[in-house]
């Protein structure tokens, strides 16, 4: 005879089976600049953001949520939910490593499973960005852009020349830097 009484244990099977609650929209919000707001203030404690920021989750349509096993709700992000802060470099051409932390201390090395990329805005300005984890991506801070710039060099990458960068057997474009090619 299964206990039917109150508590947090479940009758309808394993947790795997489980679907969680759709809690609808979260007021949370994370600004361009990575700070995260509950009901439009700063969040404060580093803790709780890294914290909700391992449950953050990007949707098929492009929506970020909160996920845990038993709760999931949506929250705005402005552009990027994260901001890649410093890089580090080691190595040399082809054998360069890129190494980036982001403003929650995420460590992420560029290369075929965190791409970077650079998107172009109607102003003509370059927007670097790398890939975090599943789809979650770090916008990079205009200083870590320069650094990058100061380390490129160009190559020819199907019949056509580009200026970027070597990261862990990978290369990738930073756009056009302005100059003569080399």
């Amino acid at each position: 005879m299964q206990n039917t009484g109150s508590g947090n244990s479940s009758i309808n099977g394993p947790a795997a089976e489980r679907r969680p609650t759709d809690c609808g929209d979260f007021d949370i919000e994370i600004a361009r600049d990575g700070t995260w707001y509950y009901r439009g203030s700063a969040i404060r404690r580093p803790a709780l953001v890294k914290l909700f920021a391992s449950v953050l989750r990007r949707e098929a349509d492009g929506t970020y949520c909160l996920a845990t096993p038993a709760e999931r709700g949506r929250i705005t992000v402005a552009d990027i939910p994260f901001v890649a802060v410093e890089v580090t470099a080691t190595g040399d051409g082809r054998n360069r490593v890129l190494i980036f932390r982001t403003n929650l201390d995420d460590i992420v090395t560029a290369g075929p499973e965190n791409p970077l990329r650079v998107v172009t805005t109607a102003a003509g300005e370059p927007r670097p960005y790398i890939e975090v984890r599943d789809g979650l991506e770090a916008r990079l801070t205009r200083s870590v852009f320069y650094e990058l710039v100061e380390l490129g060099g160009y190559e020819t990458c199907n019949g056509e020349v580009q200026f970027g960068v070597w990261s862990n057997g990978r290369f990738f474009s930073l756009g056009d830097p302005g100059g003569e090619t080399e």
